[in-house]
């Protein structure tokens, strides 16, 4: 953000969900780098979802949603591990542990799993 890779205001934004067995790390830079999304079935669709960021603060800036991302399972559970915020046809962002343990998040059939909370806070 600081060298102008993202522009938060005007940049498209996606976040996916990928399983255990990604790549997922410091050294993910772009979307096309990063393996094993989870795949598209059960209420959850291949490249994620659409994301509006916002950002809020002025001696402390914080990145966030304008509206919290969701999946509702369908027909089956939704497995991952983690979720990735990037942007339409380029960098990653961020990504973020679902589960503290580390652990697979399963969201089971009719219950829905969603991303909430402040992405990046800077002081």
């Amino acid at each position: 953000m600081v060298d102008g890779t993202f522009d938060i205001d005007s940049d498209t934004w996606r976040i996916a969900l990928v399983t255990s067995s990604s790549n997922i790390g410091s050294s993910s830079t772009t979307w096309a780098g990063v393996t094993n999304e989870v795949s598209q079935a059960n209420g959850y669709t291949t490249g994620g979802a659409s994301v509006t960021l916002t950002l809020t603060g002025t001696g402390s800036v914080a990145i966030g949603f304008s509206s919290n991302p969701s999946w509702t399972a369908s027909g089956g559970s939704i497995v991952a591990r983690w979720a990735v915020i990037y942007e339409l046809g380029g960098n990653v962002l961020c990504y973020v542990l679902l589960d503290n343990t580390p652990a697979d998040t399963t969201t089971t059939n009719g219950n829905t799993l969603t991303v909430s909370g402040t992405i990046l806070t800077f002081a």
